[in-house]
């Protein structure tokens, strides 16, 4: 069994999906972010996958309570976005925050990254996020010069134990995530690493799973009735099974 994410992302209170992490191409889907929450773990989400977009632009947590609502729903949630603090990484522990999510400020902050490694331990995953190989910062908002691949060992190094990993390019497009990029990432981590970005058919999770993916993070396509959550988990035990094999 892999990790099967529907993604709720939050924008001016909203929930919302973003076209390769642009800002300026957002759709709605829905003016409370709890309401598509409660449907997730009613249709069998294990875990939600919950990205403050206004934090990771921001640097700070912006839609906090927002996440809580959500935490107290009583399903474990992996949270990103905005958080660049030991603050906040306390303030999610202690809302019942199953994993924190450290993005930007695992590259800009090694001071804070050491210190949420011995706060969170095995709760903490690092976002890998990357355009054509190379990561992206700030909400996506800034290319830097270095390789994911390249980051995830030197995180593993310092005690990273689980990434995310994704494909900016497939983002919410629809057409299938790069399973290639994927599989170099991932074979050369010794670390877990999630799959997200562009995952829209049963196929790609299966292959995905059977690849080594230990989880896979689902947006535009369960918004839009294109896979449905139960298609997904089945999927997802499939590859299992196969890599199995």
């Amino acid at each position: 069994m892999i990790d099967v994410l529907p993604a709720i992302d939050i924008r001016g209170g909203r929930c919302v999906r973003l076209v390769q992490g642009d800002y300026d191409r957002e759709t709605v889907f829905d003016d409370d972010p709890t309401s598509p929450a409660r449907r997730w773990i009613d249709e069998g989400a294990e875990m939600l996958h919950v990205i403050d977009l206004d934090g990771a632009r921001e640097g700070y947590a912006v839609n906090a309570p927002l996440v809580e609502q959500i935490a107290a729903l009583g399903k474990p949630i992996q949270v990103g976005g905005g958080i660049r603090s030991i603050d906040t990484v306390e303030r999610y522990l202690q809302a019942g925050v199953a994993r924190v999510i450290v993005g930007t400020a695992a590259v800009t902050d090694r001071l804070f990254l050491e210190q949420a490694i011995e706060s969170c331990g095995a709760k903490l995953t690092v976002s890998v996020d990357a355009r054509g190989g190379r990561v992206a910062l700030n909400g996506w908002t800034e290319e830097s010069e270095l390789r994911a691949s390249a980051l995830i060992a030197d995180l593993e190094a310092l005690g990273v134990r689980r990434f995310i990993y994704t494909d900016i390019a497939s983002d919410g497009m629809l057409g299938g995530h790069d399973e290639a990029a994927f599989s170099a990432v991932a074979n050369a981590a010794r670390s877990p690493v999630i799959a997200a970005g562009g995952i829209a058919h049963p196929m790609q999770i299966r292959r995905l799973a059977a690849n080594g993916a230990a989880g896979v993070v689902l947006g535009r396509a369960l918004y839009d009735g294109r896979l449905s959550l139960a298609d997904a988990i089945a999927a997802s035990q499939a590859g299992v099974s196969e890599r199995a094999c």
